[in-house]
């Protein structure tokens, strides 16, 4: 969220590495560390800045050692809000995944995320249980309050390590059991799960996708990626860290573990 509390479409709310802001004169002296999520982050942070100057800077591509094409669309556009996100995606005819991140340090700051986006949804009649839209969040408590709200499909985010912030007394390795999914699908529809939860070694899946399934759960695996620094071992071609490995063969394997959707950064690889 920006300092006047509009939502705004980035990964992360310390955006050096997704703008040119740290090229930016003007605002050098608002590099700070703060502590996000329990971790110490050094930048500039989207809090820290209204919306009106957020809009003044331009995105560039976060791995251009992985990715130098993308480059060449740096410096060109602007920072994108959850409305301008909704718009495009309202006129392209397709739905919207959106993932809320860090809820509770933006709610310590004052900034309530939850209120601000049931608000942008409301606006947009994007709150009933067949709207096309999927709502994330690795925080438990953040769901299941927009759940006594909105009847939207919601998104519980695991990871193969740690634990929702919210929630210190809880682990994803235990929300990943069929008693821990099934508590999830109190609130939720599905699980986005880190793909390593799924399949720790090629062809080797875990009982994950069976179990949510069993639960009432669908599944989507996070996050698919062509380059081989991403991909395990057996999926990779060659040395290169940029090059492409074998990831069409890799989606291959996850659909027929049962993998209902995919978190991807080129779609029109699987596409094709």
């Amino acid at each position: 969220m920006s300092r006047d509390g509009v939502l705004i479409v980035r990964h992360e709310n310390e955006i050096s590495g997704t703008t040119d802001v740290a090229a930016r004169p003007a605002f050098a002296a608002r590099r700070a560390t703060r502590t996000v999520d329990g971790r110490s982050v050094t930048g500039w942070f989207a809090e820290d800045f209204t919306l009106a100057e957020l809009k003044t800077l331009r995105a560039r591509e976060r791995l251009p050692e992985l990715r130098p094409a993308n480059t060449a669309f740096d410096g060109r556009e602007p920072i994108l809000t959850f409305d301008e996100a909704l718009d495009i995606a309202a006129a392209a005819g397709v739905g919207i995944a959106p993932e809320l991140k860090h809820p509770s340090c933006f709610a310590a700051l004052g900034l309530p995320m939850e209120d601000a986006f049931i608000g942008a949804l409301e606006r947009r009649g994007l709150t009933g249980p067949d709207a096309p839209i999927l709502i994330q969040c690795f925080e438990v408590g953040t769901l299941q309050r927009l759940r006594h709200r909105i009847a939207a499909p919601l998104l519980q985010l695991v990871a193969a390590s740690g634990g929702p912030f919210d929630r210190p007394d809880l682990t994803f390795a235990a929300m990943t059991t069929p008693e821990g999914l099934a508590g999830i699908a109190g609130y939720g529809s599905w699980i986005g799960a880190d793909t390593a939860l799924i399949e720790p070694a090629p062809d080797a899946p875990t009982a994950l996708i069976a179990d949510a399934h069993a639960a009432g759960l669908r599944v989507a695996g996070w996050t698919f990626r062509a380059e081989n620094a991403f991909l395990p071992e057996g999926d990779r071609i060659g040395d290169a860290p940029a090059a492409h490995g074998r990831l069409r063969e890799r989606l291959a394997r996850f659909a027929a573990h049962g993998l209902d959707a995919a978190f991807m950064d080129q779609p029109d690889l699987a596409n094709r």
